[in-house]
């Protein structure tokens, strides 16, 4: 007896799961995700390192040919793209459609980590991410206000609103295009340096000093055992001006004596629109 003489025998049983398999279908397709872009693990790896205030010129000789030497030893690379900006160095490196994704992210970063210690001191530490291609923007928006100047509206944006958005579910990045960020700037008089005697390689490191805060040990406060740290940093461009540079012989002079000290921001480097 085959399964259609047993269903027309039978009818009940057959409607039923013809029903009941009916509406598992319309369940599965409504629940079912729908992706412009599906989610591809792509062997697509790059690598980002930044140096604040480098020429194209130098992060190609002092970063990127380091970088590029030392990953294009590892196997199955199909291509290797470099681009160079101000201050900025992005190597995208592309493998064979075989290689496993994560594989090819773990050999880019020990090939990265390999020459570390070879780039500039001050590279800050390259940052080795894979492409993925559900990563792309959710949304945009545009703030106004009638009662912040641009640089508080920025400010806003940076210490409220991305802290709110990236605790919503699924949101993995929030970045603000356009607007300003806060400065200190110190703009150094050669002259008044020159006859004391400082260098501006000396300031600089009283500054890099002034913004330090490293963990101090612990010790006995109270009766009980408290962490310690050592904070050494400014507020205001007052506090900045009133630091003490050291001078040869023992001597030292106030910041403000050399340099003028500007609380502002730092220059435009981007702007974004809406409606003109």
């Amino acid at each position: 007896m085959n399964f259609s003489a047993l269903s027309i025998r039978n009818p009940i049983p057959a409607i039923l799961l013809f029903a009941l398999l009916t509406l598992a279908g319309l369940l599965a397709f409504r629940s079912a995700g729908i992706q412009d872009f599906p989610d591809i693990e792509l062997p697509v790896v790059t690598v980002s390192a930044s140096l604040p205030g480098a020429a194209p010129g130098t992060l190609e000789t002092e970063v990127a040919r380091k970088l590029e030497n030392s990953i294009a030893t590892l196997a199955q690379i199909k291509k290797m793209y470099t681009t160079i900006l101000d201050g900025e160095v992005t190597i995208s490196i592309e493998f064979e459609l075989e290689k496993n994704a994560n594989e090819a992210e773990t050999e880019v970063r020990a090939a990265v980590s390999r020459v570390r210690s070879d780039l500039p001191a001050d590279v800050r530490d390259p940052v080795v991410a894979k492409i993925l291609t559900a990563g792309r923007p959710l949304g945009a928006w545009t703030l106004t206000s009638d009662t912040l100047d641009e640089e508080a509206l920025s400010w806003l944006v940076d210490d409220s609103v991305t802290r709110r958005l990236l605790a919503v579910k699924g949101v993995g990045a929030v970045k603000r295009m356009g607007g300003l960020t806060r400065e200190l700037r110190v703009e150094l008089d050669a002259d008044r340096m020159a006859a004391l005697g400082v260098s501006a390689a000396d300031v600089s490191r009283q500054l890099r000093k002034a913004q330090l805060e490293a963990p101090g040990g612990r010790g006995d406060v109270g009766g009980g055992e408290q962490a310690v740290r050592t904070i050494a940093t400014v507020a205001s461009a007052q506090a900045l001006a009133a630091m003490d540079i050291p001078l040869p012989g023992g001597r030292s002079v106030r910041l403000e004596r050399i340099a003028t000290i500007a609380d502002t921001t730092a220059d435009r480097r981007s702007v974004a629109l809406l409606d003109g």
